[in-house]
């Protein structure tokens, strides 16, 4: 819910989207909850919003939702809404 970053269920967030400046770097990235081990939120507080829950796919739809079943149709998604082509490298570094 607004003014809020990331993607909500409810009370509940399912993915992080962050941004660090430091040091004349940028860095980004998002977290989706598949299947989370939500029990480790329990001893934070996410986000620093009190009152705000942690849920994942998993949760929401009462089943196991993989990682690698949200991958593909997320890039494809993603692609699609940035208007942009992805590209792979197979060296991490």
């Amino acid at each position: 819910p607004p003014p809020f970053t990331g993607v909500w269920m409810g009370d509940s967030k399912v993915c992080a989207i962050g941004v660090h400046c430091g040091n004349h770097i940028t860095s980004h990235g998002l977290a989706l909850n598949c299947c989370t081990d939500l029990t480790w939120f329990d001893h934070i507080v996410p986000c620093g919003l009190e009152g705000k829950g942690v849920t994942s796919l998993s949760r929401e739809l009462g089943r196991h939702v993989a990682v690698d079943h949200v991958l593909q149709p997320f890039l494809d998604s993603f692609q699609e809404v940035f208007d942009c082509t992805l590209v792979f490298s197979e060296d991490p570094g």
